[in-house]
């Protein structure tokens, strides 16, 4: 009993040390990016899309270092799964979502191509190194994509995307343009470097520690109900690392500390969340997985669980989203209704019916 309690303080501690590990060191890399004169055009579409995956890529890395693999391919997988089918879901429900259609049906086709990539190349339970190329091609291309599409929203709104005057005025050419597009930075002397880059080093190191304990707790919970550890990483892990975007979705219903760090840690306007919920799915899958093939140096092995449960409610997910917007040029609050039963029943397919394998 003392040891599933120490199990799940340090699974608590692992989820709120990673999410604000990434938060932390997410806007300070933003900064100092713009510091080393990047224009905020390549930090929006590299640094502040990489850093809203962070905790899985951290945790994953650690797990297919230790050769957890299991874990490591779970949570890129369930993670993508829960934030399609839960995050973004309670995102249509909850608000009118406002998005460019061509560039959400791009981003979707590129999260639909990413998983007939797995659909495809995971023969006899691995992932072949074709696969993990191709992978890793569609994150080149995504990163790329977003590169252009961040310049080409910009300079045609003609909006500014940092601000770092001492006072937050509002843009002279779009009233609006601080609140919706803006975000604020210090301004750039010696003692802010400094103290972005301490934030940077801080924000790793909470990650390191937090995903450290998630997959002690993860392995110990699967140890101790002899379950596989594929269970945990599906529920337990994603589910967790869903919360932080969860209470964002949800204008932070627990209070105010958490919202006044992450507005004040926030590295993305805040009218770009849906677009960062469908980036961090296809970061998930081909950023994160890649990853931990590279660390493992061997094929990466995807179990059964993955195979049957995961990766075909991701394409059906990605199909819910994707057709409306591309046939009848909008998104319905019945797409999230519609996700969210489909994660319903991926949840007790997972709780009740667990592949052995995995």
């Amino acid at each position: 009993m003392g040891v599933v309690l120490i199990a799940l303080v340090l699974y608590a501690l692992g989820l709120i040390l990673t999410s604000v590990g990434s938060r932390l060191s997410g806007r300070c890399a933003t900064w100092c990016c713009a510091l080393c004169g990047l224009p905020m055009w390549v930090v929006g579409g590299t640094v502040a899309s990489l850093c809203v995956a962070m905790p899985q890529v951290m945790l994953a890395f650690l797990a297919s270092g230790l050769l957890i693999t299991p874990l490591a391919v779970g949570v890129a997988m369930a993670s993508a799964v829960a934030v399609l089918g839960l995050v973004l879901a309670v995102c249509l429900l909850r608000r009118d979502i406002v998005v460019e259609r061509g560039e959400f049906c791009r981003k979707c086709l590129m999260l639909l191509a990413a998983c007939l990539v797995l659909t495809f190349f995971v023969r006899d339970g691995v992932l072949s190194y074709t696969g993990t190329g191709l992978l890793m091609a569609i994150f080149v291309l995504f990163v790329l994509h977003n590169i252009t599409y961040q310049y080409r929203y910009l300079f045609d709104r003609h909006l500014q995307m940092m601000d770092t005057s001492p006072s937050c005025r509002v843009s002279a050419v779009d009233p609006e343009a601080y609140t919706v597009q803006t975000m604020a930075f210090p301004t750039m002397n010696l003692r802010n470097s400094l103290k972005n880059l301490a934030g940077v080093v801080a924000g790793g190191l909470l990650l390191a520690l937090g995903a450290t304990a998630l997959l002690y707790s993860a392995v110990t919970l699967a140890n101790l109900t002899g379950t596989i550890q594929a269970l945990w990483a599906s529920t337990l892990l994603a589910l967790g690392f869903s919360l932080p975007l969860l209470v964002e979705v949800l204008h932070h219903p627990f209070g105010s500390a958490w919202k006044r760090f992450s507005e004040r840690c926030r590295f993305y306007p805040a009218k770009a969340l849906p677009m960062q919920l469908l980036n961090s799915a296809i970061l998930y899958i081909t950023f994160v997985l890649p990853i931990s093939s590279l660390m493992y140096r061997q094929r990466l092995p995807m179990g059964a669980q993955y195979r049957r449960y995961d990766i075909p409610v991701c394409i059906l997910l990605t199909l819910i989203l994707l057709l409306p917007a591309l046939f009848k040029k909008r998104l319905y609050r019945s797409q999230g209704i519609a996700c969210l039963a489909v994660y319903a029943c991926y949840l007790a397919a997972v709780l009740l019916a667990p592949l052995a394998g995995a």
